[in-house]
Order: C-alpha cells, then structure tokens, then sequence
C-alpha cells in the first residue's frame, strides 16, 4: 500500500502522527483529547471511541448530539457491525405527508428514533474496560464549564442562524435558546457551555442509557412531542433496538473495503469500486482528467444503483450481494465512456461526525449524526437532546423500496469504513458529509492503493465531489488544467473555495506494527498517537 511515510505531496502543514500502542482521530482536539484520557486511564480502543462520540454531542453540535443515530464497525479477529438508527413512529401517518415534493428538514415529521445512546450502550457492554460513567466525564466537563468553540464548528453555527433563528413554532423555541441565545450563534473562540446537556448525560451515564429509551428522559422526549404535534411516542422509544449486522465488502485489488451494509448508503462506494476495478488508473498521473473521470463516473452509476434500491433491511428488494456481485460490475462498468453521463438527479450535504481509534488489540471505525446540519431544530426542553431530521432520507414515492412507512429504518447516509488485506486489518477510515462519504471512501482506496499515499496525505490531497446530472465539484486545490479538461468532457464544472461540500475525515491505519494516525485540515480535526 503506502511505502513512505515521508512522502508529503499534499502539504497542508500536518505531519504524519505515529505511535505503538493507541491512537485516536476525530474533527475537533477537544473530542480526541477525551479519548486519549480513557487510553490513559487504562482504557482500550472501544472506551476511547465512546469518550470522544459522547464528547463531540458538546462540541461539535452543528453536526451531531445524544439525539443522533449511529453506526460503527470494530475489529477484533474479524469486522463486527452495529447499526444502530432508529424507526419511524409506529403511530406515522402517511397521509400526513400528502402533497409534499420532499421530506420536511425542520419539526417532528423528519424526526425518528435516535439511536446513538443504545450504541454507546451496545458497544460498551460488549467491549468497555472502564467504568460506564467514566466515559462521560470529559463530555460533562465541556458541558458544564464551556469550551472554546473551534473555527469551522463556529463557522457551521454562524451558517445556521439564517435557517434556525426565523424558527418561530413552539416546538423550536427551546432549541433556539441553547443554540442561538440572543438569535446569534457563538464565534469562534467564544467560550460556549450546556449545563442541561451535562446533566443529561450524567443521567445517560448513571443509568447506563436506560433513563433514554425506558425511565426519566424517554418520558420527557415524549411529553414534549404530545405537547408540541409530535408522534415520537414512549413506546417508540422502548421498542428501539441495534442491531448486530455482519458488514458487507468488496476487494479492491489487493484491499477490502468494509461497510455496514443497508439500509447505509456505504454499499455505494463497494459498488464503484468493482467498476472502478477493471480500469489501470496507475497509468494515469493522480491530478489527471483521466483518472478523476474514471472515479465520477463509476460513483454515478453506484449511486443510481443505490437510490434506486437500498431501504430499511427488511424492506430490501434487491440483496447486496447481487449488487455486489462482480460479473454486475462488469456490466455496469461497460455505460463507462470517455464522456460525462447522467445518472442520479439530486444529492444532500449534511452534518455528521466521524472517529476512529485503534490499539493492540481493537480498531474502531465510528460515525454518529444529526443528517442535516443541526437536525430537526427540535431540542427536549431542559435536556440538550437535540433530535436529528434523519426522517429526511425517506422517499415519499409510495413504490419506492425506501417509501416512508411506520416502524421502518429510513435510508442512511452515515457510513464508517474498515480497510483490511487478506485476513490482517489495516485500520478504520472515514469522510464525513452525507453523500460525500462515499465518494470520499473512494478517493480514499485510489489515494492510498493506486497512488501510494500515506493516510495523511491521502485525505489532504484536493478532492472531487459529484452531485447531481452532469455537475461536479472541484476543490479550489485542483489544477485549473484539470477542471478545464473535465468540461471537454461534458462534465459541468464548478470550483469551490469552500472546503465544506468535500467532507471532513480520519484515518488510522497499521503498518509493519506502527500505527499511523491522521485527520485532515477541512476541520479543526486532532489525530494523536502513543
């Protein structure tokens, strides 16, 4: 894979960061420092991935928080998965939705069960060392003594008080006033502080999540939605349950890629991996028309698979392995032409959070999530439950395979990766930013496998991003001989200075006994090693 660590050709002023015995990777230095605390204290790859998820509900709330779902893959002797979003209300009403071109990304109806809480719960109880309740003591200590909001949070925050602060039905009023007292967000360097939010994660901590979905605070997320229009419904919240799944992969040349399999969207990347697979893009510089070209439109032809078929599991209409299979890829790769194509009409941007963590015996691959920025702008009274708009990833075509329904898991857009050779695992990635991630589990195979790139470099270097027709992003980074050579092709071009639509990721990945730990400079991102 990569051979030299000293290799740097994507400078962004971050330095390899490598150790021995632990490492730990997230978007904001607070949330990783949390982790190494638990590394510290005994703990192993599982209690520091925990610490920095439940740290980063406090400091990075513009894309996640305790009413967040959440998926994770951990490696010990082999993948396991959790998946671990939530249903739609038992009591949803389809009829409710009626006349709508799309889900609602504000109030109750985009809202489902939040699962986030039954997986830190999940994976503590199958692997934690430390004490349930010391998970949360870096977490509650932002909360209840503030921190200093970092620069790309504070700039997301500031982006959000044009769609929060006009907000103006009952439902919304308490979220305004933890997030946007005074109808402005924090800046940068301010110091910013929740002490409802600290309290409700000592009840979470103390009751080992019951209070969440069975005691004092699933009551309270199902008062205020009676109060308020909502269908969120105690029994909603009782019956919620993750699931233990086997992940799904794909063999990138000598690679394997793996991804929790539907109702998340991770399928996309293994999907334009096997087309990818049958072009040489080693016979291509990596900043070339040539290779870019091949990767959109492989990701194209994934992604007008997937939005077509993947749903909830249980409502699944086509299995992942026949879409998996490589003699499909084989067939889909020949739609590959040298001109740009148009295969899937619309993709979101969204807000999520991702880490990974790793030592001797455990690697972490870990992703929870609002969706949509904020989330719903609902927030529980007096709790600093924020509740996401995951709702948002249904269809309302009734012959849909992901059609809204009651009691079903919408379609996902949060996806953690593993990369493994043979049966040694190399380490856990991740891109953040709903349909980005994908595209950027791609990048990240091409950096790494066809291009050599060390982990650092493989998520610096300039990125491309697909969204809808013919349309591609480039980043401000890429050669203007590039973005010029894409429109001869048909591709309509746009450069971005905004680092936002490229997603945000970590990687952490073992070589020859070293762990090699990195997080990339689109966020205000802290990889650390020991």
């Amino acid at each position: 894979m990569f051979d030299n660590l000293t290799s740097y050709p994507y400078a962004s002023g971050r330095r390899v960061v490598m150790g021995k015995r632990h490492a730990a990777a997230t978007s904001q230095p607070l949330a990783t420092l949390a982790g190494m605390e638990m590394f510290w204290a005994g703990g192993n790859a599982v209690d520091a991935a925990l610490a920095m998820a439940i740290a980063l509900t406090v400091v990075e709330p513009t894309s996640n928080g305790i009413g967040s779902d959440a998926f994770a893959i951990v490696w010990e002797g082999k993948p396991h998965g959790l998946n671990a979003s939530g249903k739609s209300s038992q009591s949803l009403q389809v009829s409710d939705y009626a006349g709508l071109a799309t889900m609602p990304q504000f109030g109750w109806r985009s809202v489902t069960v939040p699962g986030a809480v039954s997986a830190w719960r999940s994976l503590w109880e199958r692997w934690g060392k430390l004490p349930f309740e010391q998970l949360f003591a870096p977490a509650i200590r932002y909360a209840e003594e503030g921190f200093p909001v970092s620069p790309e949070t504070a700039r997301a925050w500031q982006t959000a008080e044009a769609l929060f602060v006009p907000l103006n039905a009952p439902e919304f009023q308490s979220f305004k006033q933890v997030f946007f007292e005074g109808d402005r967000a924090p800046r940068a360097g301010e110091i910013w502080a929740s002490p409802a939010h600290g309290a409700t994660l000592r009840e979470i901590a103390s009751t080992g999540g019951e209070s969440f979905y069975r005691g004092e605070l699933a009551n309270r997320m199902a008062a205020f939605a009676d109060e308020t229009g909502g269908i969120l419904t105690a029994t909603d919240l009782a019956d919620h349950q993750p699931l233990w799944v086997e992940p799904i992969s794909t063999d990138y040349r000598d690679l394997t890629l793996w991804e929790i399999p539907p109702n998340g969207q991770g399928i996309a990347a293994l999907l334009a991996l096997n087309i990818l697979e049958g072009f040489d893009l080693s016979r291509y510089p990596r900043d070339s028309v040539e290779s870019f070209h091949l990767q959109i439109e492989s990701m194209k032809l994934a992604f007008a698979d997937v939005h077509s078929h993947v749903s909830d599991a249980d409502w699944l209409r086509v299995s992942a392995a026949e879409l998996l299979d490589k003699s499909y890829a084989a067939q889909r790769r020949k739609r590959v032409s040298d001109r740009a194509t148009i295969a899937y009409p619309h993709i979101r941007q969204g807000g999520t959070v991702y880490l990974a963590t790793a030592d001797q015996d455990l690697m972490v691959s870990f992703i929870q999530s609002n969706y949509e920025g904020f989330g719903s702008g609902i927030l529980i009274p007096d709790t600093g439950i924020a509740l996401h708009n995951r709702g948002m990833g249904f269809s309302l075509e009734p012959d849909h395979a992901n059609c809204l329904a009651p009691n079903k898991r919408p379609f996902h857009t949060i996806i953690p990766g593993f990369l493994s050779q043979g049966d040694r695992p190399l380490g856990p990635l991740g891109v953040m930013g709903a349909h980005m991630q994908p595209q950027g589990h791609l990048q990240m195979m091409v950096n790494l496998r066809d291009y050599g790139m060390n982990p650092q470099a493989a998520l610096d270097a300039p990125r491309w991003c697909y969204t809808t027709g013919r349309s591609v992003l480039l980043e401000q980074s890429v050669p203007r001989s590039l973005a010029l050579g894409l429109s001869d092709r048909d591709h309509a071009v746009q450069v971005m200075a905004e680092a936002r639509p490229f997603g945000k990721g970590q990687m952490i990945l073992r070589q020859n006994g070293v762990l090699v730990a990195a997080s990339e400079p689109r966020a205000d991102g802290l990889a650390l090693a020991g």
